[in-house]
């Protein structure tokens, strides 16, 4: 039988006919992804009705649909009967406890499903009590999703005991929630008996040394957990060594992530101590951990005889130069480590030259990645005359150094005969002219490299005219990064007419630079023949008139480009009328970002009635131009008609309460925009009424911004209304307006009603002690004044 994937995009009921519709023709139908389409809980219900008669449906994902508790209801009443489906997103629908008791009941006798995710649904201790129950009895269930539930220790408890019984599942996610020690030591218990279970993940909780020693106490004894994740809990070196400890005996633990955990230099003596022995360890994650290097050096000796790790992260650390010298010592003879993270450990030329000579014979490192520590050039041409030689790097990273033209000149001659590197990140260094050129001489013969970032260097024209006259005989290089130097039009011109003939350069960023009208002339000519440049950033540039004509021009030829940005180069109403026309006939740019420019009425009208045409532009960005109410009106009628744009940023732009009432009337019929940005402009209350009415209608937008709009209680007290109604905003920016103490209660009565806002700011308003809590007392994430209240 065919497998048929049926994906639909946002658009609330008419998406959701199409796939009750698709359900009851297409006998072949075994994935259906609904997702972000605000199908509210009549949606679940009508799904409900088709779930219990369709026989070919696997997967199905509903992911950011306000379904509520009681569409989870309705879907668990399907899981009763339905015999197919193996795999259900529900992430993010505000399901609460009750929909997860209504799927947990479903669970009991459901036969199926394998995948369940249930992240960011508040269902609490009650409804991870409900799923334990259902796990109990439950025979087919293999992964669960819990991220982000606000899950305590009485769920994680709930879930400990359900795991003892259990013979199926084998993924447990319970990151972010709020396990303390007590229902760690639950899991562990679990885990002494647990045959099953191969990935626990348990970031994001409180969990401390004793709750970590009770888990490791199970490691001692259990035979499949794979993969545990600690990250960011209150472990220090206690819990560490505990884990160590259990890891002398341990056969299954491939993974372990402690990263943000205090644990120090004692912590990982003892990890060190027990990786000279262990032989399952493949990926140690110990970013953020207060190591020094004398938990360094012990990592170092324990790799000289370790013959199973082959990831570890050390990043944010203090190993310093010594640390890095042990490590280097090691890599001489180790043969499993493939990938080695130091970023910011204070690792000057010394630690990179023992890393250097390490990298000679060392024949299994693939990626290296050194970056923000205090290499300069003595290093960088260390790591040069290694890569003469070596046959596995194929990533180095070492951005945020103070690597000069001496050491990217060693690493240009390395260059010429090294075949496997592919990625080469020189971001933030003092590389001038002349290591911009050894690069490029290099690029002429070399057939590996494929990503070069020089950014935040001190390339002139010079350097780009070499990188230039590379890119025209180089056949791999598909991205280079060149923002943030001081490239004139010279070098723009060289680029550009590189690009007339390369054919794999896909990405190229230029912001920041100094280019002007010939260089820029030379990309749009460029961009007439050119196949494969897909994304070009010029912001921050000088572009004139003529040049948004020839760039417009270049847009209307069969250019492959998705992504423009031409922010900040103060363009006129005159530009905007040649992107118009461009926009009109080009089918393949899908994002435009034209901030900080100098749009006004007529320009922005005219982008207005291209939108009325263009079927392919998604992302529109105007930030900080002058459109104000008039160009607001005009983008507005464009969004009656345009169905493509999902995300328009009109961030400082003079709107008023007539834009914004504009906007609200778009909004009515729109079903396509998500995203709509309107900080720092001045709706007032008026303008917050409007688009209140708007909302209780809209079914589509998720993310509004109204920071900075001089909107009082009046006009909170619209959008409270509008929140009683709308299903489908997640996401609403109130900060820095003039909301009091009355339009926070009103709010705070709102969110007792609502179930999809998930992130509200107020902070920067006029409420008092009062407002705030009466908001917090029901809000899920809240910010009011400095302060987060969860």
């Amino acid at each position: 039988m065919t497998t048929t994937l049926w994906t639909i995009g946002t658009g609330g009921s008419k998406a959701l006919n199409e796939a009750l519709e698709a359900l009851k023709t297409n006998a072949s139908l075994t994935t259906l992804d609904l997702g972000g389409n605000s199908i509210g809980e009549k949606g679940a219900h009508a799904l409900e009705e088709a779930l219990k008669t369709n026989s070919t449906l696997t997967t199905l994902n509903l992911y950011n649909n306000s379904i509520g508790d009681n569409g989870a209801q309705a879907l668990g009443e399907a899981l009763k009967t339905n015999s197919t489906l193996a795999t259900l997103n529900l992430l993010n629908n505000s399901i609460g406890n009750d929909g997860a008791q209504a799927l947990g009941v479903a669970l009991k006798t459901n036969s199926t499903l394998a995948t369940l995710y249930l992240a960011n649904n508040s269902i609490g201790d009650n409804g991870a009590q409900a799923l334990g129950e259902a796990l109990k009895t439950n025979s087919t269930l293999a992964t669960l999703n819990l991220y982000n539930n606000s899950i305590g220790d009485d769920g994680a408890q709930a879930l400990g005991v359900a795991l003892k019984t259990n013979s199926t599942l084998a993924t447990l996610d319970f990151g972010r929630n709020k396990i303390r020690d007590n229902g760690a030591q639950a899991l562990g218990e679990a885990l002494k008996t647990n045959s099953t279970l191969a990935t626990l993940h348990l970031p994001n909780n409180s969990i401390g040394d004793i709750g970590a020693q009770a888990l490791a106490e199970a490691l001692k004894t259990n035979s499949t957990l794979a993969t545990l994740n600690f990250g960011k809990n209150k472990i220090g070196g206690k819990g560490a060594q505990a884990l160590g400890e259990a890891l002398k005996t341990n056969s299954t633990l491939t993974t372990l992530r402690l990263n943000e955990n205090p644990i120090g230099d004692n912590g990982v003596q003892a990890l060190g101590e027990v990786l000279k022995t262990n032989t399952t360890l493949a990926a140690l994650h110990l970013q953020d951990n207060l190591i020094g290097e004398i938990g360094a050096q012990t990592l170092g000796e324990a790799l000289k005889t370790n013959s199973t790790l082959a990831t570890l992260h050390l990043p944010n650390n203090s190993i310093g130069d010594n640390g890095a010298q042990a490590l280097g010592e090691a890599l001489k003879t180790n043969s499993t480590l493939s990938t080695l993270n130091l970023l910011n450990n204070s690792i000057g030329d010394i630690g990179a030259q023992a890393l250097g000579v390490a990298l000679k014979t060392n024949s299994t490192l693939a990626t290296l990645d050194f970056g923000t520590n205090k290499i300069r050039d003595n290093g960088a041409q260390a790591l040069g005359e290694a890569l003469k030689t070596n046959s596995t790097l194929t990533t180095l990273n070492l951005p945020n150094n103070s690597i000069g033209d001496k050491g990217a000149q060693a690493l240009g001659e390395a260059l010429k005969t090294n075949s496997t590197l592919a990625t080469l990140n020189l971001l933030d260094n003092s590389i001038g002219d002349d290591g911009a050129q050894a690069l490029g001489e290099a690029l002429k013969t070399n057939s590996t490299l494929a990503t070069l970032d020089f950014g935040r260097n001190k390339i002139r024209d010079n350097g780009a005219q070499a990188l230039g006259e590379a890119l025209k005989t180089n056949s791999t290089l598909a991205t280079l990064d060149l923002n943030n130097n001081s490239i004139g039009d010279n070098g723009a011109q060289a680029l550009g007419e590189a690009l007339k003939t390369n054919s794999t350069l896909a990405t190229l960023n230029l912001q920041s630079n100094s280019i002007w009208y010939k260089g820029l002339l030379a990309f749009s000519e460029a961009l007439k023949t050119n196949s494969t440049l897909t994304s070009l950033d010029l912001q921050g540039n000088l572009i004139e008139p003529k040049i948004v004509e020839a760039f417009s021009k270049a847009l209307k030829s069969k250019s492959a480009l998705t992504t423009l940005d031409l922010t900040c180069n103060s363009i006129e109403d005159n530009g905007a009328h040649a992107l118009s026309e461009a926009l009109s006939t080009n089918s393949t740019l899908t994002t435009l970002y034209l901030t900080g420019n100098l749009f006004k009425g007529s320009g922005v009208h005219a982008l207005a009635d291209a939108l009325k045409i263009n079927s392919s532009l998604i992302i529109l960005d105007l930030q900080n131009n002058s459109t104000g109410d008039g160009g607001v009106q005009a983008l507005s009628e464009a969004l009656k008609i345009n169905s493509t744009l999902t995300t328009l940023d009109l961030w400082r732009n003079s709107i008023g309460e007539k834009g914004a009432q504009a906007l609200a009337e778009a909004l009515k019929t729109n079903g396509t925009l998500t995203t709509l940005y309107l900080q720092n402009n001045s709706v007032g209350d008026g303008g917050a009424q409007e688009l209140s009415q708007a909302l209780k209608m809209n079914s589509t937008l998720m993310t509004l911004d109204l920071w900075g709009n001089s909107i009082g209680d009046n006009g909170a007290q619209a959008l409270s209304e509008a929140l009683m109604r709308n299903s489908t905003l997640t996401t609403l920016y109130l900060q820095n307006n003039s909301i009091g103490d009355k339009g926070a209660q009103a709010l705070s009565h709102a969110l007792q009603i609502n179930s999809t806002l998930t992130t509200f700011d107020l902070s920067c308003n006029s409420v008092t002690d009062k407002g705030a809590m009466a908001l917090c007392k029901v809000s899920r994430i809240c910010f009011v004044g400095t302060q987060m209240f969860m």
